[in-house]
C-alpha cells in the first residue's frame, strides 16, 4: 500500500481521547504511521493536528508551537482534577465577584509564569503517570515549570462562568490556569469546558470534522484534504540544494551552506531542484557544518510545487 503523506487539521469533538482520534485515522487511511500534535484531553474540543506518514517526523515541531484557547472557567468549585469530569473538592463564595475584579485577576497570569500541573496529568513521575498515581490514592504532586501566557483576556462574565481566551506556550495547562484563578480570587474554580482555537499555524476556522474527513475518505478523495507536510515550517528559511548535496543529505552527512542568508543555531527547510521539500537541517556552531535533523522522501515527482519563502539557491 501506498504510504499516505499529510498533515489533517482535526477538529476534535468533545468526549474522545486524542488517542482515539488517531487510532480511528489508522483504520479509516490504513496509514500506520500517524500520530497528533498537542494532546487535548476528552472535554476538551478543538484544533488536533495529526500527521501521517512522512509529516510524522514534524510532529515534535508543532507540538512546540503556540497555542490558543477558548476557555469557560465555573467559579465557586473545585475538583481534584481542576475540570468538571472530576470530584468536588470545595465550594466557595462568589457574591462578590464581578468582571473588573476577574479582568484584575488575570492580569497577574500574563508572562512568564511557574504553574503546577494537576495531579491528574499524563506527565511521568519514576515510570508512572501522574493519573494513574492519584487514581491509586498516592501522593502526587507534579513540581511546577515555567510556561508562557503571552495573552489572557476575559471574553464575558455571567454568574459562575467567565469565558477567557488564551494565547500560550507548549506544556501550559488550561486546568491549572482556572483552577489557580479560583485561588486569586478567593472562591474556588475549575476548567468547565474548553476549545482550541489554534496549534501553531493550524486554526479552528479550517479545521475538518471527523464527518468531512471521513465522507472524503469513502468518496476517494482523501488526499485533497492533505496540507503538505512543509505547510507548519514556512516560517522557516528556505534553500534549493543540487543533486550533489541532495545525496549527501539524503545520506544523513552534513553540508555547507551560503550561511549569509541564515541565521545560526537554527532550522532551515531544504528543497530539491525539482521543489520537493527533502530535509529540515540544523545549524551546528562546533562544526560550522548544517546537519540533517529530518529527511523525508518523496515517492514521485507529482508532490513537487514552489517552495516559499526561499532565501538562497545552493
Amino acid at each position: 500500500m501506498t504510504s499516505i503523506n499529510g498533515i489533517l487539521n482535526i477538529n476534535k469533538p468533545e468526549g474522545i481521547t486524542s488517542f482515539k482520534v488517531v487510532s480511528w485515522l489508522k483504520r479509516l487511511t490504513g496509514e500506520k504511521r500517524i500520530g497528533h500534535a498537542g494532546t487535548l484531553d476528552p472535554l476538551a474540543t478543538g484544533v488536533l493536528p495529526c500527521c501521517l506518514g512522512q509529516a510524522t517526523r514534524i510532529i515534535q515541531f508543532i507540538t512546540d508551537a503556540s497555542k490558543a484557547y477558548l476557555a469557560q472557567i465555573k467559579l465557586g468549585i473545585a475538583t481534584d482534577t481542576f475540570d468538571r469530569e472530576g470530584h468536588i473538592t470545595h465550594h466557595g463564595d462568589i457574591s462578590s465577584i464581578t468582571t473588573a475584579r476577574i479582568e484584575e485577576a488575570l492580569v497577574e497570569f500574563q508572562g512568564l509564569i511557574e504553574q503546577r500541573p494537576p495531579a491528574y496529568s499524563a506527565l511521568k513521575h519514576n515510570g508512572k503517570r501522574y493519573y494513574e498515581l492519584a487514581r491509586a490514592g498516592l501522593p502526587s504532586t507534579p513540581r511546577p515549570r515555567r510556561v508562557e501566557i503571552s495573552k489572557i483576556e476575559l471574553v464575558s462574565y455571567q454568574t459562575a462562568f467567565a469565558t477567557v481566551k488564551i494565547e500560550c506556550s507548549k506544556g501550559t495547562y488550561i486546568r491549572s490556569l482556572a483552577h489557580d484563578l479560583g485561588l486569586k480570587l478567593g472562591c474556588y474554580a475549575h476548567l468547565e469546558n474548553l476549545s482550541r482555537l489554534r496549534c501553531g499555524t493550524f486554526c479552528i476556522e479550517d479545521a475538518l470534522t471527523p464527518e468531512q474527513i471521513e465522507d472524503a475518505a469513502n468518496q476517494g478523495a482523501l488526499e485533497g484534504l492533505l496540507l503538505p507536510t512543509d505547510s507548519p515550517l514556512l516560517d522557516l528559511p528556505a534553500v534549493i540544494v543540487d543533486k550533489k548535496k541532495e545525496s549527501a543529505i539524503a545520506n544523513g552527512q552534513c553540508i555547507s551552506l551560503d550561511t549569509k542568508h541564515l541565521n545560526a543555531n537554527q532550522y532551515c527547510r531544504v528543497y530539491s531542484l525539482d521543489g520537493n521539500f527533502i530535509a529540515m537541517l540544523h545549524f551546528a556552531s562546533a562544526t560550522r557544518r548544517w546537519h540533517p535533523k529530518r529527511v523525508f522522501i518523496v515517492p514521485d515527482d507529482s508532490n513537487s510545487r514552489e517552495p516559499e519563502g526561499l532565501t538562497a539557491n545552493i
